[in-house]
């Protein structure tokens, strides 16, 4: 349930109603807009049967929420929520690229690659240095050492960077390193380390698993929520349907429908969702024209020596006719995009 506060109501009449749901033994999410208040109830409303908080002095109206998901609902927030990784936001009216290797794989690859996106005007560097990989005998990643190159790269050009995190173990060793933890699509019901992320209050972007409804990846990005980060950013990376002329199906309803569901930024892969690089930039157009916040593209120093996912990487130049060629289009949607060419 969720308590919408009339526009003229003091901070007193706001404490008040706080205070009356914390004595009922429920939580609260309070969000603050312009216009209004809201005030998020977190726990069995039944609770408050007897508080008749309608009556309370400054109250609007109370409002159900049916949905399992609370704090990744839009109806508990004021407004689009804008989250803040390095010096850019995902969210506001700048189109944010996350660009980079799937795999950190040395450190000469990940600079070449971090100068060429920064280039093109990516404003996070990816890289992978934990690699959850389908077969056990493909490249792995190189772990502590690959993030203290993403380090290293961030300090050469300015780029934030994101680094996927398998385990409890990975989430305290990455802390020390990125500006954002990515869960993966596999990992996005581990509950366990949605809530190690979550303690964490760093930047999450969490992927939407292969199978997974919208209702349950936005209960996922709740188990994160709940633990005290709010700092989550979506991604949709396509799902697993019969088609097998790609990688995966792009689902490009998930945006729409996320921005009518929740108040919580979306981002796109194209690379992850199609695997196929000729496939990238109209998937990457499509993404930005349904109302996306961002894209997360796969670029390479030379995809064909790439130890994981060379058929979908671009290389440098394609990644910058891309960003050339998106930069229209995001014009024509309202939004902007700092291209450095």
């Amino acid at each position: 349930m969720i308590v919408v506060m009339r526009p003229d109501a003091t901070e007193e009449n706001i404490q008040t109603v706080i205070k009356t749901i914390e004595y009922c033994g429920l939580k609260v999410h309070l969000s603050q807009g312009s216009e209004v208040t809201i005030i998020g109830v977190i726990g069995d409303k039944s609770k408050l049967s007897k508080s008749n908080l309608e009556l309370l002095e400054g109250v609007d109206k109370l409002v159900p929420v049916t949905e399992s998901y609370k704090l990744s609902n839009k109806k508990f927030f004021a407004g689009p929520s804008i989250i803040k990784v390095g010096n850019c936001e995902i969210g506001g009216k700048e189109i944010v690229i996350m660009a980079g290797p799937c795999a950190v794989e040395s450190r000469e690859q990940l600079l070449a690659s971090a100068h060429a996106v920064k280039k093109a005007g990516a404003q996070i560097l990816r890289g992978g240095a934990y690699k959850p990989r389908t077969s056990p005998y493909s490249f792995q990643g190189l772990e502590e050492e690959g993030l203290k190159y993403m380090a290293e790269a961030r300090e050469e050009t300015g780029l934030a960077i994101v680094c996927e995190v398998t385990s409890t173990q990975a989430v305290e060793t990455a802390a020390k390193y990125v500006d954002m933890m990515q869960i993966g699509a596999r990992n996005m019901q581990n509950f366990q380390l949605l809530k190690e992320v979550g303690k964490t209050k760093i930047p999450v972007l969490l992927k939407r698993g292969l199978c997974a409804t919208i209702d349950e990846w936005l209960n996922a990005a709740e188990y994160i929520m709940s633990e005290g980060n709010p700092n989550v950013v979506l991604c949709e990376r396509g799902i697993r349907t019969f088609e097998t002329s790609t990688r995966n199906t792009l689902d490009i309803s998930a945006v729409p429908v996320i921005k009518a569901k929740s108040h919580l930024p979306i981002i796109v892969d194209p690379s992850h969702a199609t695997g196929i690089r000729d496939f990238v930039e109209p998937l990457a157009k499509a993404s930005i024209a349904a109302g996306a916040d961002g894209l997360m593209i796969e670029v390479h120093p030379d995809p064909s020596k790439a130890l994981s996912d060379g058929p979908q990487s671009l290389n440098p130049e394609a990644f910058m006719k891309l960003t050339k060629n998106l930069k229209p289009l995001i014009e024509l949607m309202g939004r902007s995009f700092n291209n450095h060419e």
